[in-house]
């Protein structure tokens, strides 16, 4: 029986005190400021020199205003290394922006992104917790930006902070460097502006969750300002057990020189959660152990506390008309202090207490081998993964942005230079333990095995007293980075134009262990230099119409996370990505409407494969054939659409793994599809409802545990008034038992989606 029907419960947490605090005294700090008259529109463009030709089509730029704010048109692209027209760039990119993620109450990061069909979420596993997302076929933990700077640590994110979220797909390592075989992901977070603005956000869910967010805007004076949003919440996140949460964040920027050659912003993201993982359920007979949908197998005491600082400091100046420089110093510093407890094998237990698995833990349960036995006799044996993590990184960022001629060519050029410096402590602890009086681990091992549990019933209470934690690895590892990199977008005509990038990379990792194993060495290093490139056509027959073609390469060293499991005497070669994609991009309904369409290939070679001893070698290779559509915008003044559809044609044609030749791989499905839509019924009343729908996942490169397909039903009712929005979302309406986030590890694990509830929030403009 699913909790859907769970009663409200009470949540006060201080952060929400907090938020209140900032709420009722920034207005009156900031009163003055706001008194005075933002800036003035920009003067007119001065007249074309003598001689200067002046093209006979000119793209027509709005200036959105403020109720423009609640369309789900894309918005300008953040980052310098793409033209702010995204119909420029050779390459498929989704904009989820802040009015999307509002109307479907989208409040983490991997929520929002689930509206990119192709994208799929990865549980905590082993070293990897927080946001974990595959990509096109391709895990994308490490290719998560923010405002385009590496954000490579391991926690949950917000998007408490955020303007709006990019998605591109396919490799990017021309324009981000190591990673990007499927994509590539960048938070933009909000920034300061010369015009005021605040809104104070409270919302209730059905699960006990209670949440508050506030940001407020204010121009300093006529060139500068200053923006903050802060959040706070408290609860259980769904209708599982063991998904409490507890979690504030601040995030604050000062910019200044707006409107002048020269403008300095500089941000600070501080950030605190302390949540309940979810490991899942363990897999049998082929498919996630038929438990009801709120059995978890954790402990009481099981939490994920990270803390979480971003420092940014971005200096754009001006040079000419066409030409600006721009830096961008980036410090990240994350801790995270994991105790987490998974279901690790399926198994039964004797009348003398001793535990007989049904599998080794890191293969599947054959599908026919136990399914004469009945589900009330068999027992779970948890394992721990505790560890505390440490991640720091400095990264500073330079590039050039040009425009020149050469005879009646245009270019766009763009030159950069990218210094980075990463460091990781990882230290882990275990549990052992005993599962009716008797040991589950061997003398001296460290397996970390803590007690075991009815499969039916598992165990709720803290850790048992028998399964203190010891100290295990410490892992240390660093890294830096030194690249530069060249694009240049050339404009051949009107309707014709050429991309071609290059960028070369010397990546140098290090890592070490305390505690060295037949699998883990205790001391490894590598260097890399590696040479990126793309390149691409854009024909734009009309400014409504643009088709395109392109290449792109990325390469993913196999120390790239800092962690490394080889077990061989040399570090093994870099993954080498390659992707070939053809497309077309259509503005509709005078520029309200976009649509978007593209075919591609990625072809991954050197992918690591585990041999026997559990060592791995770069003999794998897997090969992605796909295609998307997307639609984004308003239909007409009172419909809007955000959609998209992905099939994924995925196979590993080298085995990276004994039985996974011709197999798919782990966690992508073959179509996947997501719409939400929303109708102003009148000025004051909207309705709003979707579909998420993904085909049938392997949990596992084997392909030995299934996870079968589902379509999740979502709506929304709002209530508009000038000063405040009334909003009820509903989520899972037909209370579907289908599986959210895939684990490869243990044999293949997954976990459930939370049943029906629903989340009233009022947001009040200040």
């Amino acid at each position: 029986m699913t909790r859907s029907t769970r009663p409200m419960r009470h949540r006060t947490p201080i952060a929400l005190a907090l938020i209140g605090l900032c709420a009722s005294s920034l207005p009156t700090a900031f009163a003055q400021q706001a008194a005075q008259p933002a800036a003035s529109s920009p003067s007119a463009a001065p007249a074309p020199a003598p001689g200067t030709s002046v093209p006979a089509t000119l793209r027509e730029v709005q200036v959105q205003g403020a109720q423009d704010k609640t369309g789900f048109g894309a918005n300008p692209s953040s980052l310098n290394r793409l033209p702010a027209d995204l119909r420029d760039a050779p390459q498929s990119v989704t904009v989820i922006n802040q009015a999307v993620m509002q109307s479907q109450g989208a409040t983490s990061l991997a929520s929002a992104l689930r509206n990119v069909p192709g994208l799929t979420i990865g549980g905590a596993e082993g070293g990897q917790i927080g946001t974990n997302i595959n990509l096109n076929g391709f895990s994308a933990r490490t290719d998560i930006y923010l405002d385009g700077a590496r954000d490579r640590a391991q926690y949950y994110r917000d998007t408490f902070a955020l303007e709006s979220v990019e998605v591109l797909m396919g490799p990017s390592s021309m324009l981000f460097g190591r990673g990007s075989t499927g994509g590539v992901i960048n938070q933009v977070t909000k920034k300061p502006s010369l015009t005021p603005a605040g809104e104070i956000s409270v919302s209730a869910s059905t699960t006990g969750l209670v949440r508050s967010t506030i940001d407020i805007n204010r121009p300093l004076s006529d060139t500068s300002a200053f923006r903050i949003a802060a959040m706070g919440q408290q609860g259980d996140a769904s209708t599982r057990e063991q998904t409490k949460l507890k979690d504030f964040g601040l995030d604050a920027s000062l910019k200044f020189g707006i409107n002048t050659p020269t403008q300095v912003t500089l941000s600070a993201l501080v950030q605190h959660n302390r949540d309940q993982p979810d490991y899942g359920v363990p897999p049998l007979n082929g498919h996630p152990a038929k438990v009801d949908r709120d059995t978890a197998y954790g402990f009481s005491d099981d939490r994920t506390i990270s803390d979480i600082q971003a420092f940014s400091a971005v200096v754009q100046h001006k040079l000419t008309p066409d030409t600006s420089i721009r830096n961008q110093t980036q410090y990240n510093d994350v801790t995270t202090d994991a105790r987490e407890t998974a279901p690790q094998s399926i198994g039964t237990l004797s009348a003398k207490g001793a535990f007989t698995p049904f599998s080794t833990g890191t293969t599947a349960v054959p599908a026919a081998a136990f399914s004469s036995l009945p589900l009330s006799s068999l027992w779970v044996r948890q394992q721990s993964h505790d560890r505390t993590i440490h991640d720091k990184s400095l990264f500073n960022l330079t590039e050039l942005n040009t425009k020149f001629t050469t005879g009646s060519i245009k270019h766009t050029l763009l030159a950069g230079l990218e210094l980075g410096h990463d460091t990781y402590d990882n230290q882990a602890y275990y549990r052992n333990g005993t599962c009716a009086g008797v040991a589950l681990n061997p003398a001296g091992g460290t397996s970390g095995y803590a007690t075991c549990s009815p499969l039916l019933a598992p165990y709720q209470g803290n850790t048992p007293s028998t399964a203190p934690s010891l100290p295990g690895n410490l892992a240390t590892a660093s890294a830096t980075t030194v690249a530069g990199y060249v694009n240049d977008t050339i404009e051949l005509s009107p309707q014709w134009k050429l991309v071609a990038g290059v960028r070369q990379d010397h990546y140098r990792a290090s890592i070490y262990n305390s505690i060295p194993t037949a699998t883990t060495l205790a001391s490894e290093s590598q260097t890399v230099d590696f040479t990126s490139v793309r390149a691409g056509a854009i024909w734009q027959p009309t400014p409504e119409q643009s088709y395109y073609v392109s290449y792109s390469t990325s390469f993913n060293p196999s120390l790239e996370q800092l962690v490394a499991t080889t077990g061989s005497t040399q570090p093994l070669p870099p993954q080498k990505n390659k992707a070939y994609e053809v497309g077309g991009k259509w503005d509709l309904n005078d520029g309200n409407l976009s649509l978007t369409a593209a075919a591609f290939q990625i072809t991954q070679t050197n992918a690591r494969s585990q041999n026997s001893d559990g060592t791995y070698s770069a003999t794998g290779t897997i090969r992605v054939n796909g295609a998307r559509a997307g639609v984004a915008g308003r239909v007409t003044d009172k419909l809007q659409l955000f959609g998209a559809y992905t099939h994924l044609d995925a196979t590993i044609i080298d085995g990276i793994a004994p039985g996974t030749l011709g197999k798919v791989p782990a966690n992508t499905p073959k179509d996947a599809a997501s719409l939400w839509a929303t109708y102003a019924i009148t000025p004051e009343w909207e309705i709003g409802g979707g579909t998420t729908y993904s085909a049938r996942r392997f949990a596992n490169n084997t392909d030995l545990v299934q996870v079968g397909g589902y379509a999740r039903l979502d709506a929304m009712v709002a209530y508009h008034q000038p000063k405040y929005d009334i909003r009820l979302n509903l989520f899972n309406l037909a209370n579907r038992h289908y599986y959210d986030a895939l684990i490869p590890s243990d044999g293949g694990r997954a976990v459930p989606g939370s049943g029906r509830a629903a989340t009233l929030s009022l947001t009040y403009r200040l």
